[in-house]
């Protein structure tokens, strides 16, 4: 099979493309638009009643001492052109194991920013739930330089609450707008010290 770049260099060698037409900036930016990806804007959610400001930066938001298990989340921030959004701030904030907030303080809350490819990464513990709620989740609000602010939550495919079956049962709590934000959970390491692994990638409209 043929790649984009051996049809182009075909289209260039019949000359229904002249490349003595196109800069080689203009060749470039070609070539990238046609390997980007168009997204679709991550379903929106609630911000919730305990959104604070100010968070620290740190992408360990569990300590050892914390009951629960452990949790780790990675992710990338693009927009809807596909292009990767460097150093877009992901706020994030959720429950601990217990279901409860840290209203005082700022456990299991952080600013993170997203790095010059737009991923990120944060350590944690599965929130638990709490009596308003249906489902266990994790609060984001991104924002990044001309782009729409977004404000949704993640939610786990292991939650009892879709009796293991997340496709029907995810409408069991009013609150999920999208099937879209419930994401699988692998779990790996040794019987004694097993990690949730989720992949949450996150896509912003353009303003």
């Amino acid at each position: 099979m043929l790649t984009r770049r051996d049809l182009l260099a075909k289209a260039i060698v019949l000359g229904a493309v002249s490349a003595g037409d196109l800069l080689p900036w203009q060749i470039a930016e070609a070539w990238d638009a046609s390997e980007r990806v168009q997204r679709t804007v991550t379903p929106p959610a609630e911000l919730g009643p305990f959104y604070k400001r100010n968070a620290p930066n740190s992408v360990r938001l569990a300590t050892p001492a914390d009951a629960g298990l452990p949790l780790r989340v990675t992710g990338q921030v693009f927009d809807t052109r596909g292009d990767a959004l460097p150093n877009a701030t992901i706020e994030i904030w959720h429950a601990d194991h217990a279901g409860h907030y840290d209203l005082r303080g700022y456990r299991f809350r952080s600013a993170l920013t997203a790095g010059p490819d737009g991923k990120y990464e944060f350590t944690s513990v599965m929130p638990g739930h709490y009596p308003a709620r249906v489902c266990q989740h994790v609060h984001y609000l991104v924002t990044a330089p001309g782009c729409q602010p977004l404000v949704t939550q993640l939610y786990f495919a292991t939650d009892p609450a879709f009796d293991g079956d997340p496709e029907r049962n995810y409408t069991r709590d009013p609150l999920i707008w999208s099937r879209d934000l419930v994401r699988q959970v692998t779990l790996e390491g040794d019987p004694k010290q097993i990690t949730a692994l989720v992949n949450f990638e996150l896509v912003l409209g353009r303003l």
